[in-house]
């Protein structure tokens, strides 16, 4: 393994000249410091490189991890406090805040802000780069205040909640509309034509549970990991670690699509691999009979990110939203190691060979070698009508791609999904209404998860069909404030991405390279146990 430093101002008078060499892309991640952010101001203008060090580290043969840090010594953040408006949850109509509303109520706000002392400002907020959204203003924020601590701001924000007004404290680094103060980011390029090794995704052999993706590297012997796809992170909301996603090991179908969402396809081991839109079809026959399957080692009712058929309040997806379904039929494989749900229902229990061995009440564990159905309501009186002990039922699933192609599934394939999409066909293409991250009818959702600066993981492929995994810091304020969708797009198109989207994020995001986090993750209490990763693996033996 080698290391290789390289300034802003060199790589870009050499870039021309190395490129033949394979060191491109340390001149396009200069580069894509000069591209502005959408909205951005004529008066902040774009983010701009100032001798920014890229030290590019030679892993393995094919794999290459490149670290440094985009900054803007033009910008610097400020803490202020943001008034929240009032507003209604389009799906379930319960009233709730929102971080920006309509002119006339922020034009209103700032007037009682100022007549009960407060000196008020009204920001206006533009959409962002979506695909699938308007291209005009989406609403404006009402603030108060700029000041260099959290603390002064958050004095500043109790007077205004005493005055009757909701706020938040909040760092103006993060807002998607001006230049961020830096963001660190790691960059792995895996070339799998000249990898000596697999891609794989991994639940680590147990889709219901939670590790840190440097635990698993480590233990796998790995060359360069990162996180993956969005799982169950609360009791009430399933199974913690469970995907709430297609999830793919192996080959089997570990978790089934919430709608048809992004996903990372790492086909033969990784020597292919693409990224595209895919959804799940499962059914189980019993004989003539035929009932759907609507979900994968999950809890029966459950329906983590929503897009499920008779889902409620959606059958489409919905992030960080856990949908209900009275009439559920749930599959459990033998990867399910933690206790199997109980509760009113009907569950049977499959050997290998899919013959059923016992029907009864839900509970227990998934045999050896063997798996489960649950079904509750209508679903209940199939199974106990349909599988009874010594009856062979015949599973089959299926996954289509978004121009309804079947994609094959073989033992040495794996798929992560997440979402959004974020390039296409080598163009910025977020679809982030159709995939649920934000909802241009109601302003209360999706907000800071789309348009403001988090940390997040990225996957694409560029044209040359090697892997990207890109990390980015987020949540330090003045070090780090990691990136909003439209700049992630943008930064993996400069990359040369032709394919691109965004895994989970957040106090997920963690890279590991030869088993150790490189990156700074954002939870206080350190690196968070995951659901699944995608590792980068040398081969069975080699040093």
């Amino acid at each position: 393994m080698s290391v290789r430093a390289e300034t802003f101002g060199h790589a870009v008078r050499s870039g021309r000249r190395r490129a033949g060499r394979g060191f491109v892309l340390g001149t396009v991640l200069a580069l894509v410091a000069f591209v502005p952010p959408a909205g951005a101001s004529t008066r902040t203008g774009g983010a701009a490189a100032d001798a920014v060090a890229w030290t590019t580290r030679h892993v393995a043969p094919g794999v290459e991890v490149r670290t440094g840090v985009l900054s803007d010594p033009r910008t610097a953040g400020v803490w202020t406090v943001t008034v929240q408006a009032p507003a209604v949850n389009r799906l379930t109509g319960a009233a709730t805040w929102a971080p920006l509303g309509d002119r006339g109520w922020a034009d209103t706000t700032a007037g009682q802000l100022r007549a009960a002392g407060f000196a008020p400002r009204v920001e206006e907020v533009p959409w962002d780069q979506y695909a699938d959204t308007p291209h005009s203003t989406m609403g404006w924020q009402v603030r108060a205040g700029e000041y260099a601590t959290q603390a002064e701001a958050g004095a500043l924000g109790s007077a205004m909640s005493a005055a009757g007004f909701r706020t938040s404290v909040e760092w103006t680094g993060y807002d998607g509309r001006r230049p961020a103060d830096a963001e660190r980011i790691h960059v792995a390029v895996v070339d799998p034509a000249r990898l000596h090794g697999t891609i794989e995704a991994t639940d680590g052999g147990d889709s219901a549970d939670r590790e840190k993706t440097s635990t698993v590297a480590a233990r796998l012997g790995s060359l360069v990991g990162v996180n993956g796809g969005f799982f169950v992170t609360s009791d009430t909301d399933g199974v913690q670690g469970t995907s709430a996603g297609l999830s793919a090991v192996h080959g089997e179908v570990q978790s089934m699509a919430a709608g048809s969402r992004a996903a990372l396809i790492l086909a033969d081991g990784g020597r292919h691999v693409r990224v595209g839109d895919l959804s799940t079809t499962v059914t189980v026959r019993s004989g003539s009979a035929v009932h759907a399957v609507q979900g994968v080692n999950r809890v029966p009712g459950k329906v983590r990110n929503c897009g499920r058929p008779g889902a409620v309040p959606t059958e489409l997806p919905r992030q960080d939203l856990t949908c209900s379904l009275a009439d559920d039929l749930v599959r459990f494989t033998s990867e399910f190691g933690a206790p199997l749900p109980s509760g009113t229902g009907v569950q049977v229990v499959l050997d290998a060979h899919g013959v059923v061995l016992s029907q009864g009440e839900r509970g227990g564990s998934v045999p050896a070698g063997g798996s489960v159905l649950q079904g509750t309501g209508a679903s209940a009186a199939w199974l106990a009508e349909h599988a009874v002990p010594g009856r062979r039922l015949e599973l089959r699933e299926t996954v289509r791609d978004a121009s309804g192609r079947q994609v094959r599934l073989g033992p040495d394939d794996s798929v992560v999904s997440a979402a959004p999409t974020l390039v296409e066909d080598g163009r910025v293409h977020i679809d982030a209404a159709a995939e649920g991250t934000l909802d241009p009818l109601d302003l209360s959702f999706g907000f800071a998860w789309s348009n403001v600066r988090q940390p997040r993981t990225l996957a694409g492929v560029d044209g040359r069909g090697r892997l990207l995994l890109v990390t980015v810091d987020g949540r330090q304020p003045g070090v780090s404030e990691g990136f909003t969708l439209a700049e992630a797009a943008r930064f993996m198109r400069s990359l040369g991405a032709v394919q691109a989207l965004n895994l989970d994020g957040g106090g997920s995001t963690a890279m590991a390279v030869d088993g150790s986090l490189v990156n700074t993750t954002s939870d206080a209490t350190g690196e968070r146990a995951v659901g699944d990763t995608v590792q980068v693996l040398p081969r069975a033996g080699q040093d």
